[in-house]
């Protein structure tokens, strides 16, 4: 492609993505002396990690007892027992340190009156294995992951991290199997830059804009994913995506979970408390899968809110505002501008959307990113993957709130360590292929200078749709089959995009082309996923398979989507072993299905 020329950079490690876990990896690998480079497609602060509200989880015990034994019980069960309990021990182990860690690195914490970290309950933490409510999330008010990722910034600055900032990173470099490298797109002068690694960390987010109303910054368009697929790689259980039981209605936008923690509830039509039925124990703090259905369900049977009957209400008026303006001073100014509504005097709409992404890129307790050769794991030469962008899989079938932020800091820095026990300072780089990055080249001139007659946003619009209508919190085989046509005709339809502008420097037409094709492939896995397993998990609501079926369905789903959206299938086990015998107090009901 000698129309775009291409400016070399080389480093020990490069880093995708500057979320939180992004940007963990990024100051761990530089505080570990290795050369490392973070690209970032927005300035790292803007990063979604910085929407994230309601806290990061750690068995602390600042304000009741609490064990790591207990947290992951919870989370396994939280799971439906899909997750992989090597890497769930691994990170409720890892919990305390890594909180107390961030506290020292500067993360404004609130604090109880002798000066702890401030922890709240949060649905599906528990104690003595089910039998209590626990207290294991640690807040910043209701601004954890603002705080989090403004102090893990400024530490990468210490520690002279290299930022490429608004660089869009376009693929993979992939030799017989390998990655060794990536090649991005300066967005603000048109530059094209090949950088050289022996490890890239691909920490890009979840694919959140695939789905109409979803809780994720319009930026969540699961590059790393696209990059993957398009590297020949699978995406592992990307049928369970899960949907927060609070989105604003109308807008998307979160409430926290960390809401229904200082009290909050829920009501239908006819005023009642209708958690109790669904789950008499957590009520309102089940997990998110129980919530959203059971929303759903009081929707379905017309017991819904408003003219439409289309929405549930969240009502914190009872909380006083005094308690709203210490603990949820966030909550209270969103739902003011997206709602209209004062929380202090009225109650706030809401409904599920779509929140996060359990699937993602399969991966080892390492970081090591993992294909399946022959039945057998094989570790990917050269790729790591962390965050949401990854599947680890510690969130299984269902992500428990207040995990996600734990993922992102415990994974970020058990993927720095690793780095720094694998990769060498200063070891020799061997030269690229002479052809190294042209595919991506030839991929972004074919969109640069696509003639063709739909607008990127009818074909996203289009896909949003879909996606929003047939995979959604419960699902039919009918529903996802009429769902994978009507998808195919969208993926088909990409092929007569049409690109007006044709220059480099801050062409968001082409840049929101790029992320509809990234897109397009998760979407296409997810669709295809749902139908494929025909059972009722987690996030995984399939009317016509309502029970969890653990003899055929024990195991994580592969997909691979080609260029021209057909997809392929494989299995990995579930790892039901743990890392050491530490777990041994743990009842074995609480470890087994």
């Amino acid at each position: 492609m000698s129309e775009y020329k291409l400016i070399d950079h080389t480093y020990d490690v490069v880093v995708v993505g500057a979320g939180g876990a992004g940007l963990r990896a990024t100051f761990g690998l530089a505080e570990a002396g290795l050369s490392t480079a973070c690209i970032t497609k927005v300035f790292p602060t803007r990063s979604h990690t910085v929407a994230a509200q309601g806290g990061i989880s750690a068995a602390l015990g600042n304000m009741g007892a609490d064990d790591w034994r207990w947290h992951m019980y919870d989370t396994v069960k939280g799971s439906d027992w899909l997750g992989d309990q090597d890497a769930i021990e691994f990170m409720c182990k890892e919990a305390a340190a890594a909180v107390i860690e961030l506290e020292h690195y500067g993360v404004p914490f609130s604090r109880t009156e002798d000066g702890r970290i401030y922890q709240r309950p949060f649905g599906g933490m528990t104690t003595h294995y089910g039998k209590g409510i626990a207290q294991r999330t640690c807040a910043a008010a209701d601004r954890t992951g603002h705080a989090m990722l403004h102090t893990l910034y400024q530490q990468s600055l210490k520690h002279e991290a290299n930022f490429f900032m608004e660089y869009f990173a376009l693929d993979l470099i992939m030799e017989n199997g390998e990655c060794r490298g990536v090649i991005a797109l300066d967005m603000s002068d048109g530059t094209l830059h090949r950088f050289r690694a022996h490890m890239v960390i691909i920490a890009t987010g979840g694919y959140g804009r695939a789905w109409f109303s979803c809780t994720s910054a319009h930026t969540c368009t699961g590059d790393g994913g696209g990059m993957a697929l398009r590297a020949g790689l699978p995406l592992q259980d990307m049928e369970f995506v899960q949907f927060h039981p609070t989105g604003i209605y109308g807008a998307g936008c979160l409430i926290t979970e960390g809401s229904r923690g200082e009290g909050g509830y829920l009501t239908n039509a006819l005023g009642e408390r209708f958690m109790e039925r669904y789950a008499p124990n957590a009520k309102d703090l089940a997990s998110r899968d129980v919530v959203s259905r059971a929303m759903t369900v009081e929707i379905r049977e017309g017991r819904g809110v408003g003219t439409l009957k289309d929405h549930i209400d969240l009502h914190l008026e009872h909380l006083g505002p005094a308690v709203v303006k210490e603990r949820l001073p966030g909550i209270a100014e969103t739902a003011r501008i997206f709602a209209g509504v004062d929380v202090n005097k009225e109650p706030i709409p809401v409904l599920p959307t779509v929140h996060y992404n359990m699937g993602g890129i399969p991966c080892n307790v390492h970081g090591e990113v993992i294909t399946r050769v022959n039945g057998s794991d094989t570790v990917v030469r050269g790729l790591m993957a962390v965050g949401e962008a990854a599947c680890v899989s510690v969130h299984g079938a269902n992500r428990l709130g207040s995990n996600s932020l734990l993922d992102l800091v415990v994974f970020g820095r058990e993927a720095a360590r690793h780095c720094a026990r694998i990769v060498k300072q200063d070891t020799a780089h061997r030269a690229f292929k002479a052809d190294a990055g042209d595919s991506a080249l030839a991929r972004l001139d074919r969109l640069r200078h696509a003639k063709g007659s739909r607008r990127t946003a009818d074909v996203r619009l289009g896909m949003q749709r879909v996606m929003q209508s047939d995979a959604a919190v419960f699902r039919t085989a009918e529903s996802l089959k009429d769902g994978k046509h009507k998808l195919a005709e969208v993926f088909a339809s990409f092929a007569d995009v049409q690109v007006t502008d044709r220059s480099l420097v801050w062409n968001t037409d082409l840049i929101e082309t790029l992320e509809l094709d990234n897109l397009l492939g998760q979407a296409v896995a997810t669709m295809h996923s749902a139908e494929n397993r025909t059972e009722s998990r987690g996030a995984q609501a399939r009317e016509d398979f309502p029970n969890r079926d653990d003899h055929h369905w024990m195991k994580h789903s592969l997909c691979w989507v080609d260029a021209k959206g057909a997809t392929q299938f494989d299995y990995r086990p579930v790892h039901l072993n743990t890392l050491t015998d530490d777990v041994e107090s743990i009842p074995p009901k609480a470890r087994t299905y």
